[in-house]
């Protein structure tokens, strides 16, 4: 096993060498499938292609499993009092299902408060992503603020976005079955409320702003880094899709992909409990979208800010 963050960690996220047999302790279904790497050296890491995500409509394979999986990959080399307040990543190529992916990390910096970590995954020889990252040991600090979180009902007062599909497939039948069993089909392991499902799912026109809850389906460990995992894989759920909602059911999504991502980790949180994703995008064009987002616990504490930019072009369906 790798040495860097002791047994548990290793055990917990899975990282595992080629001749040492997983330990299978983690009761959440989302790490096994989607963040899992074997160590091939104390600086590379593999996803085997069985593990990586290609969604349904998509050219490539989901990019907050790229994300988690260098984050996982950065974790296992720093110290175990090390946590991950920010990362900036860059898309360079779609990721291919059919490869699998590897991960290179340069030990940047360590230090006695900060560490710094870069990650270049590549596939087939050529680089498709990198990613810069920063660690900090915990401090105590008497001057803090945050904003408020958005007033908005609990988590237990909306529907799951699964049983709202199962819903509409009876509802608006054939022409768009297909898609959504494809949709209902996909393990994302991942629930999510959205407040507004209309809005959502792209049925009416609305501005570019929406609030989802989301939490894991299953429950994860205790280890604060594997949650930092977990959120950075989940923090790319529909956070472009935000950008579509001006033009609602009037434009097709001809294609969409993310260009970077950022997060910086303000609060620890559980990923296996509810959190409320808010999310906006300030401007749209040039074949281009920029979205921001804002994860809160329950409780009211910020949790995570998040930034994203992608490609994104639509055609009109009709003359507007």
């Amino acid at each position: 096993m790798s040495r860097f963050l002791g047994r548990k960690l290793n055990r917990m996220l899975r990282i595992r060498t080629m001749a040492t047999a997983p330990d299978s302790d983690l009761e959440g279904e989302v790490i096994r499938s989607f963040l899992s790497l074997d160590t091939l050296d104390p600086n590379i890491f593999r996803a085997p292609k069985e593990n990586l995500w290609h969604p349904h409509r998509s050219r490539f394979v989901f990019g907050g499993q790229v994300v988690g999986q260098a984050l996982v990959a950065a974790c296992s080399t720093v110290s175990p009092d090390h946590h991950v307040h920010s990362l900036h990543c860059y898309f360079l190529r779609g990721g291919n299902s059919n490869w699998p992916i590897l991960y290179h990390v340069d030990r940047t910096r360590d230090g006695e408060t900060y560490a710094s970590r870069s990650v270049k995954a590549t596939q087939d020889g050529k680089a498709i992503f990198t990613m810069q990252s920063s660690f900090k040991t915990d401090e105590t600090q008497v001057y803090h603020y945050q904003m408020e979180m958005p007033k908005v009902k609990g988590p237990e007062e909306y529907l799951d976005a699964n049983e709202i599909l199962k819903m509409r497939l009876k509802e608006e039948g054939s022409h768009i079955q297909k898609d959504l069993e494809h949709f209902l089909a996909e393990e994302l392991r991942i629930l999510t409320r959205p407040t507004d499902p209309q809005l959502f799912f792209k049925q009416k026109v609305g501005e570019p702003k929406r609030l989802f809850w989301m939490k894991t389906d299953g429950t994860i460990g205790d280890d604060n880094k594997i949650h930092q995992c977990v959120a950075a894989y989940m923090s790319d759920f529909s956070l472009l899709g935000t950008s579509l909602q001006p033009g609602g059911p009037n434009f097709e999504t001809k294609f969409m992909t993310s260009l970077d991502h950022t997060i910086w980790f303000h609060n620890p949180f559980r990923v296996d409990e509810w959190m409320l994703y808010e999310s906006f995008s300030p401007h749209a064009g040039s074949g281009k979208a920029l979205c921001l987002g804002r994860v809160w616990k329950q409780d009211g504490t910020l949790a995570m800010s998040v930034a994203q930019e992608g490609v994104v072009r639509n055609t009109p369906l009709s003359k507007m």
